[in-house]
């Protein structure tokens, strides 16, 4: 089956990338850096040729509300309209848990503009929303460390192995579409803070973290918002054994 994924050159586009491959299918790397420009649609035509099915796991800056939807938007609107003059006859988008319950989050607001843009679409779709990522607490961490010092938002998630997730996209891209896929969530619930401190320890650092809401994650998202719905998918791999096999 020939398969395009659109953000291949990412964390999680690649690893969908490899799982396809694995799997036998033909696929296309859709990236900025490879010559196809989802934002002007340069190159958009040519590398959805004979394309079944597309897995769209392209990111965006967060910083600011307005860009962040905007910039997903147009690169949403071209990639449904090419998909369309192509034939591509599934749709599917990579979203987040949770997005829907927060309002005052950047990303998350991009991601709702997917989301809607897909669903009114004119391709059949599927919307699969993962927990956070299990480096999601080093990466907190590294976005306010200074000298060795990083205020972390304690909030509690169920993060999920980006291999994982990847396993996911594949298979949902060759099936039929779905529309909203179950959340596709880890095992174990954690907090974000303690995450952090893990990770730095299986990495031989030393920082300081300091859990405060003061930073870009609002007391919004505390409590059980960011948690999985009661039908999720619950993928195996832990985040002890996701570090183990990091270190």
């Amino acid at each position: 089956m020939r398969i395009a994924v659109a953000g291949a050159t990412g964390n999680i586009g690649s690893l969908t990338v490899a799982a396809l491959e694995r799997d036998g299918h033909d696929v296309v790397r859709i990236s900025r850096s490879l010559g196809v420009d989802l934002v002007t649609g340069d190159g958009l035509d040519a590398a959805l040729t004979g394309v079944e099915a597309v897995v769209d796991a392209t990111n965006a800056p967060a910083n600011d509300r307005d860009a962040t939807v905007e910039y997903l938007g147009a690169a949403t609107r071209n990639l449904l309209a090419a998909e369309e003059r192509a034939g591509v006859r599934h749709h599917v988008l990579l979203s987040i848990v949770g997005i829907h319950r927060v309002e005052g989050n950047p990303h998350y607001a991009g991601k709702r503009e997917q989301e809607r843009l897909v669903s009114a679409g004119p391709v059949p779709w599927t919307v699969v929303p993962a927990t956070q990522f299990h480096d999601f607490a080093e990466m907190v961490a590294c976005w306010t460390e200074r000298d060795g010092v990083a205020t972390v938002a304690p909030l509690l998630v169920q993060p999920v192995a980006p291999a994982d997730v990847a396993r996911v996209l594949a298979e949902v891209a060759v099936g039929e579409p779905r529309e909203r896929h179950p959340d596709v969530a880890g095992p174990q619930t954690q907090d974000l803070v303690d995450m952090a401190r893990r990770t730095h320890r299986a990495r031989g650092r030393e920082v300081t973290l300091v859990p405060t809401w003061s930073g870009m994650f609002g007391t919004e998202m505390a409590g059980e918002v960011l948690l999985p719905g009661e039908d999720a998918h619950i993928t195996p791999t832990t985040f002890d054994a996701w570090l183990a096999m990091r270190r």
